[in-house]
């Protein structure tokens, strides 16, 4: 099975711009879609956005126009560039990965996770 990292959080002022990364190891990534979640305190998993095994993507509503979800299977990585941050970008972001070809949205269809890395935007 597929491990999962993420790297690349951080702090950065409203308006900035952050890029977070997803390293693949035990398995090649280009056998999964893979999907970008985030998890602000008290709240429940949101669904940021998917790319699929060819590239076809889906973004959530609060980060339409904003984000840009990419992979390069040749690297076994999977990044999420976040542009014009808002202090509700604020959050705790999850890469996952799932066999399904379908993309999808719901954080149960995605059986491997990373262990999260930390966003935070101040105002």
């Amino acid at each position: 099975q597929v491990q999962l990292v993420e790297s690349g959080g951080g702090l950065v002022q409203a308006g900035g711009s952050l890029s977070v990364s997803c390293a693949a190891s035990g398995r090649t990534l280009s056998s999964y879609a893979m999907g970008w979640f985030r998890q602000a305190p008290g709240k429940e998993r949101e669904f940021v956005a998917a790319i699929d095994r060819s590239g076809g993507i889906y973004y959530g509503d609060s980060v339409k126009g904003r984000f840009t979800i990419s992979r390069d299977n040749a690297k076994n990585l999977a990044y999420l560039k976040m542009n014009s941050l808002k202090p509700e970008d604020t959050a705790v972001y999850y890469c996952a990965a799932t066999l399904r070809v379908v993309l999808t949205s719901r954080p149960n269809d995605y059986p491997y996770w990373g262990q999260g890395t930390q966003v935070t935007v101040s105002s």
